[in-house]
């Protein structure tokens, strides 16, 4: 039983002085993430379950390296991001656009690339021309890590365990170091100790075949020429020396040099070599020199060189000379002098104290911020400050980046402290060595990290603010687009945002210049282009059409309504050319296309018509249309589809399928025949016939013959290709020939049952696509808004292993086949495969029976596949009850949301003005939309000049108020400001008193009005003392009213909301295309003339302490604290021009945050955690009822109900705490809170917010046939969302006690199986449990969760045939775990999410 904290005497008294105040103001309900009614907290909220589940990954970049992770070809950038990697390409336009992002369950320390070479291929082939990331981090190993393009992942193939898991600075495992030949691999601690492996190149054993650690074990000393040493110190920088490996040696050892600086000694740096002797496993120091010239922070070998390195000291560069290890000598120096020194700002420069020694001598400690000046020099015969003609200067290199692909004359590009980007060059002629240093080529922010790219490219990784991409452009570096960086998220607001439709989050992002406001959305982002009017009611389809096959652009768009078809030319307007197109305007078209250059098919009811448009084209222009029709003998046709060359269609009552042909009778004149026909058994729902592609048929017939499938067609007939769905229901991938017919190569049979064992019904395809992606499979989207994908399986699953299945196509005899067409097979005979079933199928025969791979519910409405390309591999958009982004190149299912609203069509659009254009039917209106690739995150910047601190949203006049400091302003240095949520303009402005700074602010109501008090300090310094206590401040308490005044100044009008398209004119013109992902000024229209807002001062007070925290109670009254101290206020009579204390509470440290939800009050200080207040109205006094049991630096609370509060702290994790539900006047006055469970997330929550979350698909309100467990799903509970100073926001989802069980069982399964364990080596438990109790019950991670619905369903299989995990937090779930089961639960979780 844990030992009960003493509560913290409080001064209990009632405060009677009454103080003028001005405004009256509460937080709004802004969003559907609302706060809870009274009646929730009567809930038994005491014995919480929760998931955690990132919604946005952290956007901080603290390492970036690249290399060929993908392929020996491809061009790959790895961003280190502390809690997660991102693979991200750099496209020929200068874009970053990821590939693929996964969280780590770990802390990276570090990211180095191993480079392939030939002795790798025998080491392991898997990894044949592809380089390894290494990866250091807090989980004690050293990984190895290879890119798998099947799962579309990074995995891992080998650890090398270095120390016990943890951040202990003793430890190694804080920097890597990569030998250039890729032989050898270093890794340091923070101080003290490093360690060097060589890496095998034998296929058999380890990857590492010999490790030495420094210093040895035995007496932590490394020999030397003149005796022994050690290097106790901080290690700042570590390199490889490489060797001439040309020349002939007998035995290979490595020499590394590392910058040292030792504690209390008078020298600032000590530079050692180290030579290690592989065959004696003995490390020798072969060179140690130690100076008091300027810091040096980073030694880097210049590349190809054989024994040169940079060594980058504070103020100057200097290049040594290595090629004799034994008496180095430096061959160049340069100074650094970009900034003058009264432009210097000391402010940014982080001062060490003086440190004493063991001998009593005082010295400077090492740190990367130091402002350092020359000490005189060594005589040490280096000589590298021997150059009185150069003097140090003010500035040092944060980051710097070889130039790929040169051998001779390599180029390092480096980026200063001052923000300019230069180059040397170092030039190896016959007559020596010459090193050049250019002017400036681009200047900007301090770069934390810079890669030289390929094409010229420079991606520079800026701190705390958008990184860039840059390119070499006639010898200067030129902007070419931002790699967004939202990071730190210092405080947020969810609103749902009228016409919008969805939920948007306002992010205070940034710092000082850098600071901006982040509109945050879900999904995919997309710029909208073009609206019309909704004049497009029964709309039934839509496509785009090419003139000629291989043209780049779309010529037409058609759409189809019931009982009419309108054709549009695609191009800077939309215009009607029906009648030159020859299209018939008078029917409902089922589907149109190109069937050869010039030559457009529209299928319709009726019959099939072919058409030659009467257009403009490269030959003679036709004055009118001509065109021919087929119609079918009294039947009528329901579907079809166009191929190159090809027409198919289908009939239903009766079944019919044909395949027609077109052939040219003379010059402009074609005609239809009749290529086959066959009576069909199963009518069709769907056909699709894939675009030509040479790799299709390789792959084809390579599978046949690996498989031993003897009757597949030869090569040259898979160009009659084509994909089919059945009301069986069944997919069927089906070649014709004139030769042999119809031949169906691969049927997948569609039967799926709930948990139940219940069929599904609505199993019938509504669409269905053939994919290549390294091998192809065939997608299918289905009438019950389920999606499913099918592979062609392996050899040894070729042989069906259930009960044998029928044909789809036609029955099992030839009764139900009529020859329609003299033009079938020989002799008319029906083809075998027609006449018989597969019950006597044998290996090698046809058809092959599909593996079902995955299947996904998406919505409830008929799900349509549509690519953004012809291409086999392209990206497709699943549309049902929302539109999909499905990623054809992952593995299993994989699909994120786009951000737009739901829309019954769509179709690809691509013309010179929009080349990546969506057309959207929603809500009887064309939406053109294009798809942003800069914009790895679906976030818009409104950028703000200073950092943002606070921001709310204000119902009433719907603007931003927002808190800023560190303004570039001489007047102020902090403000609150108002800003149009749509524009990012800032309106209005209250400015602060020079010297003032503002600390938080809330709305509070006073009567019917809302009012805005906020804290300010006015004393510099911190607010807190290293003991937690408040420091001797002042600050002040301001109450802001926000009114609406008259203006009828034309020139003040905002701009708010302009209509997205014309809806007199169809047109797209630049004019509406919006100028970048990030423009300000899309969308919007103006207000009215008279709407004008302004921030009127109500009434203000000095405080005896920074007034840190500001909160609401209970409508009338707010909470407000300065240093330990927090006080209850009021409104007298409603006047927003008083404010009254009533009554004062006391801690022992200062206070961080104050929180209430109705009567109670929670405050968390910096050390004794949270303490939850009573405050008595009649007696106006303050009552404290429990006590945190632990101690903790609480970040933010949020109080659920009265009893239970949602914390977190400055280390990372969050808890749920709460007290007991008994009357508190019966109770002792010692009680701690429960600490109910907690969550490591390794990163810290500055700002949380409570709402309501359905995790409830539309499909559960029908399914009522399903398992009990899935018919109680409460669809709006209390979650928390969480934004931290990576830039990531969480979300914490409360589920039931049945769902927490079933998900921790099968967590405990993941985190072991190969597939989806920590890829970084992380025990998971120990990570998630960090700064936690033992014994207190965990969060389910919904993280490690997610993966699940990445694998395979055999894979899933798989996985929960493992055995349980024996040490989780919760007892073994009491049920059989079962797929569908899991599946379900967490397709709701990822479709709210989304």
């Amino acid at each position: 039983m844990s030992q009960l904290k003493t509560l913290t005497p409080i001064a209990m008294m009632a405060v009677t002085e009454e103080e003028s105040t001005s405004s009256s103001s509460s937080r709004p309900n802004t969003s559907n993430f609302s706060n809870d009614l009274r009646s929730s907290s009567s809930n038994n909220t005491t014995d919480a379950f929760y998931l955690a589940k990132t919604v946005l990954r952290g956007s901080v970049v603290l390492q970036a390296v690249c290399g060929h992770f993908r392929s020996s070809s491809s061009h790959d950038v790895v961003l280190g991001k502390e809690t997660s990697i991102e693979l991200v390409i750099i496209d020929e336009d200068g874009i970053v656009q990821s590939i693929s992002e996964q969280p780590v369950f770990g802390t990276i320390k570090d990211l180095a690339v191993l480079p392939w070479n030939e002795k790798s291929q025998e080491q392991n082939p898997k990894i044949l021309g592809k380089d390894v990331l290494l990866v250091l981090s807090d989980s004690g190993k050293l990984s190895f890590l290879t890119f798998c393009n099947e799962m579309h992942r990074f995995f891992p193939f080998s650890h090398v365990q270095l120390s016990n898991p943890g951040n202990s600075r003793h430890q190694v495992g804080r920097m890597l170091a990569v030998d250039s030949s890729g032989c050898f691999v270093a890794a340091s601690a923070y101080e003290d100790q490093l360690a060097i492996f060589s890496l095998s190149t034998s296929r058999s054993g380890d990857i590492v075949e010999k490790k030495f650690f420094c210093p040895p074990e035995k007496d932590g000393r490394l020999k030397t020429a003149k005796g022994s040493t050690n290097i106790c110190g901080t290690i700042w920088s570590m390199c490889f020396i490489s060797e001439d490996y040309n020349q002939p040696s007998k035995e290979r050892k490595p020499v590394l040099a590392i910058l040292l600086n030792r504690w209390g000694s008078f020298y600032r740096n000590e530079l050692l070599l180290l030579e290690w002797n592989i065959e004696e496993q003995a490390v020798h120091v072969v060179y140690q020199f130690a100076e008091a010239a300027p810091m040096a922070y980073h030694i880097v070998e210049v590349p190809h060189s054989h024994g040169f390195a940079f060594l980058f000291r504070a103020g100057d560069i200097v290049l040594m000379d290595f090629r004799n290890v034994l008496s180095p000598s430096c061959v160049y120096r340069t100074s650094l002098n970009f900034t003058p020194v009264e432009e210097k700002k000391f402010k940014n420069i982080i001062k060490i104290p003086d440190i004493m020694d063991e001998e009593g001598i005082y010295s400077v400690a090492a740190s990367a911020l130091l402002e350092l000046g020359d000490i005189n020099k060594s005589d040490d015969p280096m000589n590298i400050d021997d150059y009185n003609t150069v003097q140090p200067g003010f500035n040092y290199v944060c980051s710097w980046s070889w130039e790929p692909g040169v051998t001779n004359g390599p180029r390092i590009l480096f980026s200063s402290d001052s923000g300019d980007l230069c180059a040397i060059e170092v030039l190896f002629e016959p007559d020596g060595l010459r090193v050049s240093l250019s002017e400036c080529l681009y200047k900007g922010q301090p770069c934390n990290a810079l890669l030289w790219l390929e094409g010229g490219f420079v991606a520079a990784i800026v701190d705390m603010a958008d990184g860039m991409v840059l390119r070499f452009e006639e010898g200067l570096l030129q902007y070419r687009s931002s790699i967004q960086n939202i990071a730190p998220i210092l405080d947020m607001c969810i609103v749902d945002y009228p016409d919008e439709k969805q939920d948007q989050m306002f992010a205070c992002s940034g710092i000082a210049s850098e600071g901006s406001l982040r509109i945050i959305r879900s999904g995919i982002s997309v710029e909208k282009l073009l609206k019309t009017a909704p004049i497009y009611q029964g709309v039934t389809g839509t496509w785009t059409v090419k003139m000629r096959v291989s043209d780049p652009y779309h010529s037409f768009l058609v759409l189809s309504f019931v009982e009419e078809t309108r054709v549009l030319s695609v191009g800077v307007s939309f215009s009607d050319v029906t009648e030159s197109v020859g299209f018939l305007p008078d029917v409902c078209t089922l589907a149109c296309g190109t069937v050869a250059d010039s030559v457009l098919v529209q299928i319709h009811q009726s019959g099939v018509r072919v058409c030659l448009p009467a257009v403009p084209s490269e030959g003679a222009s036709l004055s009118s249309p001509i065109c021919t029709s087929w119609f079918p003998e009294n039947m009528t046709i329901s579907l079809g589809a166009i191929g190159h060359g090809m027409i198919v269609v289908a009939t239903s009552s009766p079944c019919f399928l044909f395949i027609l042909g077109i052939r040219s009778s003379s010059a402009y004149h074609y005609e239809v025949f009749q290529m086959h026909s066959v009576k069909l058994h199963n009518e069709l729902s769907c056909i699709s016939i894939p675009q030509k592609h040479p790799d299709l048929n390789k792959v084809l017939m390579d599978y046949a013959a690996n498989n031993l499938v003897t009757t597949f067609p030869s090569e040259n007939q898979f160009d009659n290709l084509f994909v089919i769905g059945t009301h069986k229901p069944s997919v069927e991938v089906v070649c014709f020939s004139h030769d042999r017919g119809l031949q169906v190569l691969a049927t997948g049979i569609i039967s799926l049952t709930n948990t139940m064992g219940t069929s599904i019904s609505g199993c019938v395809p509504q669409d269905v696509r053939l994919v290549l992606v390294d091998h192809p499979y065939v997608l299918s989207g289905l009438r019950n808004g389920m999606l499913l994908r099918f592979e062609w399986p392996s050899a040894s699953t070729l042989l069906p292993t259930g009960p044998p299945t029928q044909q789809t196509v036609v029955g099992s005899s030839s009764v139900n086949f009529h020859v329609l067409s003299s033009t079938m097979s020989p002799n008319n005979q029906v083809p075998p495969m027609f006449m018989s079933n597969t019950s006597g199928k044998t290996e090698g025969d046809l058809p092959i029976n599909l593996q079902l791979i995955a299947v996904r519910r998406i919505g409830i409405t008929p799900v349509f596949l549509v690519s953004l390309s012809d291409s086999l591999d392209a990206d497709m958009i699943a549309l049902s009850d929302r539109p999909w982004l499905l990623q054809t190149a992952r593995h299993s299912l994989s699909y994120t949301s786009i951000s737009f609203r739901p829309s019954t069509h769509v179709t690809p659009v691509c013309s010179t003005e929009c080349p990546r254009g969506i057309l959207f039917v929603a809500e009887n209106s064309l939406h053109l939309v294009e798809m942003v690739p800069s914009k790895r995150l679906n976030v818009q910047k409104f950028h703000l000049g200073g950092t943002p601190r606070k921001v709310l949203y204000h119902n009433e006049s719907r603007l931003l108020l927002v808190m800023r400091t560190e303004l570039d302003n001489d007047s102020c240095s902090s403000d609150v400001c108002c800003v149009d949520p749509l524009s990012g303009s800032v309106l209005a402005s209250f400015k602060f008193d020079p010297g003032e700074t503002g600390k938080c602010m809330e709305f509070v109501k006073v009567g019917n009005e809302h009012v805005l008090v906020v804290g300010t300090s006015l004393s510099p310094g911190p607010a807190i003392m290293p003991s937690g206590e408040a420091e001797s401040t002042k600050g002040r308490l301001v109450v802001l009213c926000l009114e609406h005044v008259q203006n009828s100044d034309t020139g003040s009008m905002t701009q708010r909301n302009s209509p997205i398209g014309s809806y007199a004119a169809e047109q797209l013109s630049s004019s509406s295309l919006c100028s970048s992902p990030d423009d300000n000024s899309c969308d919007g229209v103006k207000l009215e003339e008279t709407e004008a807002w302004h921030l009127r001062l109500a009434y203000s007070t000095i405080w005896p302490g920074m007034v840190i925290a500001v909160c609401p109670y209970l409508d009338r009254y707010f909470l407000a604290s300065a240093g330990y101290t927090f006080y209850v206020c009021g409104f007298p009579n409603d006047n927003s021009q008083r404010v009254r204390r009533l009554a004062v509470g006391r801690t022992r440290f200062t206070i961080m945050t104050l929180t209430a939800h109705f009567t109670r009050i929670a405050v968390g200080d910096c050390r004794d955690g949270i303490l939850f207040y009573s405050y008595h109205e009649d007696s106006r006094k303050l009552e404290q009822t429990y006590c945190d049991p632990v101690q903790r630096l609480v970040a933010d609370c949020v109080l659920m109900d009265d009893d239970t509060a949602f914390v977190s702290d400055r280390k990372g994790s969050v808890v749920v705490l709460s007290c007991a539900n008994h009357l508190e006047d019966n109770a002792s006055p010692e009680r701690n809170l429960t600490l109910n469970c907690s969550y490591y997330m390794g990163e810290i929550a500055m700002s949380m917010r409570k709402g309501s979350f359905s995790y409830k698909l539309p499909a559960d309100d029908m399914m009522k046939d399903c398992d009990a467990g899935s018919n109680n799903i409460n669809s709006s509970r209390n979650c928390i969302m969480a934004s931290t100073l990576l830039g990531s926001i969480i979300i914490f989802i409360p589920i039931t006690r049945v769902e927490y069980e079933l998900l921790e069982d099968v967590q405990s399964r993941l985190v072991v199986d190969p597939l989806t364990a920590p890829i970084l080596g992380n025990d998971h438990k120990e990570f998630r449990s960090r700064e936690s109790r033992g014994g207190v019950r965990k969060m389910v991670d919904g993280d490690i969760l997610a993966q699940f619905l990445e694998l395979t369903s055999m894979q899933q299989e798989a996985v929960l045939s493992l055995p349980p995990a024996v040490n989780r937090s919760h007892k073994p779930y009491s049920m059989p775990v079962m797929v569908n089961q899991v599946v379900r639960l967490l397709e709701r979780v990822h479709y709210a999410l989304n």
